[in-house]
């Protein structure tokens, strides 16, 4: 396998993990607003300022996002207690409910569909069971 490849893999397979966890409702979201809900979801009450620096958008592409988020209802924003002029931003409890429900299902169907062979299938799920196990912490 050569550095095109393993690309080429990364991306079919977070193309794979997108079918599974995202609702068709939610399929409208860009990468990047995608992006910024999995980064506040992992740091929650956090600021727009901390979610440019871990993502590596632009401080206006997270801001802009950030708003379409919130009309949405899929992120909350307080006042940070410690600087009144901070927003700190969570995902709200719908959109969080709404995430474990789509993370915690099975990816068999989903591989299945890409790998229509049921044997064949099969073996994909053991590969990336594998896999995960060796390369994820």
């Amino acid at each position: 396998m050569d550095g095109v490849q393993l690309l080429r893999l990364g991306k079919r397979l977070t193309d794979l993990g997108r079918e599974m966890i995202i609702d068709p409702a939610s399929a409208h979201l860009t990468p990047g607003e995608i992006a910024v809900v999995a980064d506040v979801y992992r740091h929650p009450a956090t600021s727009v300022r901390d979610i440019q620096v871990r993502t590596g958008f632009a401080q206006s592409h997270v801001s802009v996002s950030v708003a379409r988020l919130r009309e949405r209802g899929l992120l909350d924003a307080s006042p940070d207690p410690r600087d009144g002029r901070r927003t700190l931003l969570s995902v709200s409890d719908w959109a969080r409910r709404t995430i474990r429900e789509h993370v915690a299902r099975p990816a068999e169907p989903v591989i299945a569909k890409a790998v229509p062979d049921p044997e064949r299938a099969r073996h994909v799920t053991e590969l990336l069971d594998e896999l995960a196990g060796l390369l994820l912490p």
